[in-house]
């Protein structure tokens, strides 16, 4: 029996989504919650991994069971063996054909930066922040260059094991409500940081340093040494990962984070 399980997370205090040996990942927690309520090891398979700090409001795992419990129980069985920043949502009876990374299609991820003269302490692991103004026309202009089919080389980390750096992107927009800033992206996959180099190309143009056409000089340049910073991963979230119909997969219950605009 395979099953999916849609889980969010705070991830402040966990060291990325991925198994470590010291069990300080996500994966970590969540196996041994399942296994209290499976009684057998299990192997929990992620639609995507995200690095340390980083949250998830809509990741998507499955993993391979023979014990027969309801529905019910790999929900709120499970989440009575989960520290209280890592909850599973929904549980779903999936094909021996569905895995929750190589069935996904589409991958959203939403940033969400605090921009101020001083951090907030509140958000402060919930949000990225940045002290001088931003241009909100310039990031907007900038960010339309990302969408579609491009090589992503300058966006990608050194060591990122993907195969190719060519993905697709089907959003790519700036939202801003007063000290707020919301960056949304969509693709069929992302690169190792990708995200969070994006962020950080934009505040460079925000701020001044370059002009919008400087986000198409980086794709075409292919150069991560000629891009900015890796941003901060406080304010990012894993949002949404898109199946096929046919997997019967329930809604999102967290479909990401809104702001007034």
């Amino acid at each position: 029996m395979k099953i999916a399980l849609g889980v969010s997370y705070d991830g402040s205090r966990f060291c990325g989504w991925q198994s470590q040996p010291s069990a300080c990942g996500v994966q970590d927690a969540l196996e041994a919650a399942i296994q209290s309520v499976a009684q057998h090891v299990v192997r929990v398979h992620a639609a995507g991994r995200t690095d340390t700090g980083v949250h998830g409001l809509g990741q998507v795992v499955h993993f391979e069971t023979d014990a027969n419990r309801p529905l019910s129980a790999w929900v709120r069985g499970v989440n009575a063996h989960l520290p209280e920043t890592v909850r599973v949502e929904w549980a779903h009876e999936v094909g021996e054909y569905f895995h929750a990374r190589f069935s996904a299609f589409n991958r959203s991820y939403q940033y969400l930066l605090y921009n101020a003269p001083v951090a907030s302490a509140i958000m402060a692991n919930k949000a990225g922040w940045f002290h001088l103004p931003l241009d909100y026309a310039a990031m907007r202009e900038a960010a339309t260059y990302l969408v579609g089919e491009h090589d992503f080389t300058a966006f990608r980390a050194s060591e990122c094991q993907a195969k190719t750096a060519v993905r697709t992107l089907s959003k790519a927009e700036v939202l801003n409500a007063g000290q707020y800033f919301l960056f949304n992206f969509s693709a069929n996959a992302f690169l190792q940081h990708q995200v969070r180099n994006m962020v950080g190309a934009l505040v460079y143009i925000g701020k001044g340093k370059y002009a919008p056409s400087y986000m198409q000089e980086l794709l075409q340049n292919k150069d991560r040494t000629l891009s900015p910073p890796t941003f901060s991963p406080n304010g990012l979230y894993l949002t949404d990962v898109g199946y096929d119909e046919k997997w019967g997969l329930p809604k999102n219950t967290q479909p990401g984070l809104k702001i007034l605009v």
